[in-house]
């Protein structure tokens, strides 16, 4: 009912309701959800760090109740429920959910698991020291102030930040109708990147991105595929997908995936709980069991496998059905001069340095009013108190005045002085009138008049300022930069990793169970022909490394597997080790089939280049001679359960899988000594599908051991080798030219001494080779120390065995001049190690009669 003065408005409800919605959305977005671009923080953090400014609670001072803290926020600034402020100064002081935190709190604050933080009542805080940093200069005049809630305080509008917190921290925030979510990133190689901003304002995002990687999370992990970073980076907005950091142990007789790192913003107790409940549901078959062993050392969540789980495949439905792979959806929205927008990284850097620089003017300005107000002082002292006489007439005009304001008037009259030269003279203790005092303050006064002068000329100086700015951010990124926690996997992203990975020299190996590892080629001392060896690898009870290929991070493996399947890999997918490690089981990086083994493998460049693949030829040879040639191109689609190479009849075994050009010649050998050499185009291309052709032909008690392809036949040369160690290099040209199918002649006059044959590889002086036996010593020489022999000798010793130990395997690789001989061999006493070679001698006897059996020209298909 209207009350008598009362008058009543008609307005339209429509009308009414977008006003007051839109002052409240903009209330939300300003005042409460976006940070600002230059510091990075919004409202409540702003008023968290200047609250406890206001109590003195630095990193240098004792911790004060987390409830007082709150309190004088509530207050003073922030007139909001008491939630709001104690929740956001509970994450400031969370390592897990800030990169660099800001508050050092003391006390329960929550966990990982999603605990909640004691009662503030019960908890204590202090700034943290890097916090100081953010409040820098506060007192300067460097930011503007506003007025409180109640008009009765004032607050800093923004915080003059030596830190790039936006960038270091993140932000996460829903307003209405907007939302801002951004990631937080390593300080060193943000400062780096800003420093480069600064040097080079037309720098472009990308070349930004070589000094700023990729967002660092708290929690690390590792960032899977590298698109949404680049699009986050280049446009505010990308989805950055995060995996577990993991690793794969064995516990007892059972395999265990161990997880070491989370995603970032994942609940640990709910993703484990929840994975639980897919195990219980059949969903992830092949857990065991799942245990959280998590302490204040670090991070440790176990899933213990089944006796007949493949871990890799595990791992992969870990990945698609629990939190172990996440995403970041970055969108970075931030408010520049008030209003919301959508910026990229040099956006981001470009508000920053604006700031900065704005902060750097402000402050010297203010340093040098106060200078000059300072030497304004100083030259009053000077004029007083500089003589004997001025100072008597100073002191009797001071002595005979009825009061201090008639004092004042008396010795600005005498001696032209402003009001405040007067004051601080009367303010003066007669201390400060000795002899000492006064040279004191003519110092003081060339001291400041120095100040002043290198004030005015940062004042005028712009490229000074910014050199200024790179200065304290070093000095910051020294203080407190670290290492990088979040890993980066760009094989999960269409980036072109040869920008990123150095294309260096490593040596694969691949022990007879199953185990491969990466290991740099430098680790590989030279050593002269017959040396001791030293040792390669630690390999489980019985077995022993059978592989040994030299590769590039860049280029593709294929593994073919006895069964007949192919697998991919890129080189530096592969786990590197050192010289001694054991390697990671095969099984854990391809969904290789449990009771499938690799036989196989060929290294090739880039199986997206059509050109090339369509132009290369693999060729693979089995046990009982048979050999097939196949298009390159049909293993150019890598599938993650691999694809059928070649069909396997019963009681044979693929040998070895090569690369051909379309013109090389194929050169097969069997234990019992023969070899065979043919043109490559002898062997028509067949389908994947396809069994192949003879290409030996072997007595009953023979079987191939390797295969050759020769591309350069007057450079290269073939050397065999013996499982007793002996081995020679012959010419190409010494083995002629015949049909496929063909019997071969002897390359190797196989005795009780030298063994079986057991390897052929084609070599030049410019090669190096590893040699490798069953108890895992190595050797590794350069073939320029081996003479080109005919091929009717025995051959030389290349390593001497002990305890009836034989030679496992031996594999070119590109020997580095640079590297010094390996003086650190192990002891000649040591179990499974050779001893220097010292009976170098070279049979030269002729071969028996039967050395040139015709060869059979069957071109049969088998």
């Amino acid at each position: 009912m209207q009350k008598e003065g009362e008058r009543l408005i008609p307005i339209n409800i429509v009308d009414e309701m977008k006003s007051s919605y839109i002052d409240y959305s903009m209330s939300v977005i300003v005042s409460r959800a976006l940070p600002d671009v230059r510091d990075g923080l919004k409202p409540v953090h702003r008023r968290v760090l200047y609250g406890m400014y206001g109590l003195g609670v630095f990193s240098n001072r004792k911790y004060l109740k987390s409830a007082r803290i709150v309190g004088d926020v509530l207050g003073k600034y922030h007139p909001h429920g008491d939630s709001s402020v104690y929740d956001a100064m509970v994450r400031m002081a969370q390592d897990w959910s800030l990169r660099y935190p800001q508050v050092d709190g003391q006390g329960n604050f929550g966990s990982m698991d999603g605990d909640p933080p004691a009662a503030m009542r019960y908890t204590e805080a202090r700034l943290k020291k890097i916090s100081d940093e953010v409040l820098s200069d506060l007192d300067k005049e460097t930011v503007d102030f506003q007025n409180n809630f109640d008009d009765s305080l004032q607050e800093p509008t923004v915080m003059p930040t030596k830190v790039p917190n936006l960038l270091v921290n993140g932000t996460s925030g829903i307003a209405v109708g907007m939302a801002t979510n951004m990631a937080p990133h390593n300080l060193s190689e943000s400062v780096d990147a800003i420093c480069a901003y600064i040097d080079n304002k037309e720098i472009t995002i990308d070349e930004l991105m070589q000094h700023i990687i990729a967002p660092d999370f708290p929690t690390g992990g590792i960032i899977y595929g590298y698109d949404g970073v680049r699009d986050a980076f280049h446009t505010g907005r990308g989805r950055v997908v995060l995996r577990a950091k993991v690793n794969f142990e064995e516990i007892g007789n059972r395999n265990a995936i161990i997880v070491t790192e989370i995603p970032y913003q994942v609940n640990k107790a709910e993703m484990i709980a929840r994975t639980a409940e897919l195990v219980k549901d059949e969903k992830i078959p092949g857990i065991h069991e799942i245990r959280d062993e998590s302490d204040r050392k670090g991070l440790r969540v176990v899933y213990e496998l089944k006796n007949d789980a493949i871990p890799n495949v595990v791992l992969n439905l870990l990945y698609k059905y629990t939190a172990l792979q996440t995403s970041f959806s970055v969108n970075n929205i931030a408010l520049v001069h008030g209003r919301p927008e959508q910026l990229n990284l040099k956006d981001i850097i470009h508000h920053f340095v604006e700031h900065r620089h704005e902060v750097i003017v402000r402050r010297t300005q203010y340093e040098l009013k106060k200078a000059k107000e300072r030497a304004h002082i100083l030259e009053g002292f000077m004029k007083v108190i500089g003589t004997q006489d001025a100072l008597d007439r100073a002191i009797s005009i001071i002595r005979h005045s009825a009061n201090p304001q008639a004092a004042k008037e008396g010795l600005i009259e005498a001696f032209e002085l402003s009001d405040i030269q007067a004051q601080a003279i009367l303010d003066l203790r007669l201390a400060r009138l000795t002899g000492m005092e006064l040279d004191k303050i003519r110092d003081e006064y060339d001291a400041i008049m120095k100040e002043i002068e290198n004030l005015e000329d940062i004042l005028a100086n712009e490229p000074r300022r910014f050199q200024i700015i790179k200065e304290e951010l070093i000095e910051i990124k020294e203080k407190y930069g670290d290492e990088r926690r979040t890993e980066i996997d760009y094989s999960g992203g269409e980036m072109s990793i040869e920008d990123i990975i150095p294309n260096e020299s490593v040596v694969l190996t691949i022990s007879h169970a199953g185990y491969v590892k990466r290991t740099s080629l430098s680790e590989y001392k030279i050593q002269s022909r017959g040396g001791v060896g030293n040792k390669a690898a630690t390999t489980r009870d019985s077995d022993f490394l059978e592989y040994i290929v030299s590769a590039t991070n860049h280029q593709y493996m294929l593994f073919f597997t006895e069964k007949g399947r192919c697998y991919w890999l890129r080189v530096f997918e592969i786990p590197e080790g050192s010289r001694t490690a054991k390697g990671r089981a095969v099984q854990n990086l391809i969904n290789i089939e449990p009771d499938d083994k690799i036989k196989a493998y060929i290294r090739t460049n880039n199986l997206k280049d059509s050109e090339y693949v369509n132009q290369m030829s693999v060729v693979m040879v089995t046990k009982n001679g048979t050999i097939k040639k196949t298009s390159l191109e049909a293993y150019s689609r890598p599938r993650v359960n691999g694809v059928n190479a070649i069909e396997i009849r019963d009681n044979d075994q693929l040998l070895g899988a090569y690369l051909t050009n379309g013109t090389s010649e194929i050169m097969i050998a069997t234990k019992n000594g023969k070899c065979i050499r043919f043109p490559e185009e002898k062997v028509r291309e067949v389908g994947r599908g396809s069994i192949g052709v003879r290409g030996i032909a072997m007595e009953d008690n023979d079987e191939a051991i390797g295969m050759i392809v020769v591309n350069d036949v007057e450079n290269e040369t073939v050397l065999v080798v013996s499982e007793k160690g002996y081995g020679k290099r012959t010419a190409v040209e010494d083995y002629r030219i015949t049909n496929r199918g063909g019997k071969g002649v002897i390359t190797l006059n196989i005795t009780e001494k030298t063994g079986n044959l057991i390897a052929i590889q084609n070599v030049t002086d410019e090669d190096g080779l590893m040699i490798i036996n069953k108890s895992g010593v190595a050797i590794r020489m350069g073939m320029d120390e081996m003479r080109v022999m005919g091929r009717n000798t025995q051959g030389v010793k290349l390593i001497n065995l002990k305890k009836n130990d034989e030679i496992a395997a031996i594999a070119k690789v590109e020997m580095d001049k640079d590297v010094e001989e390996d003086s650190e061999e192990l002891e000649e006493g040591e179990e499974g190690v050779g001893t220097l070679f010292d009976d170098q001698e070279e049979n030269t006897a002729p071969q028996t009669e039967n050395e040139n059996t015709a060869e059979e020209n069957s071109d049969s298909e088998e």
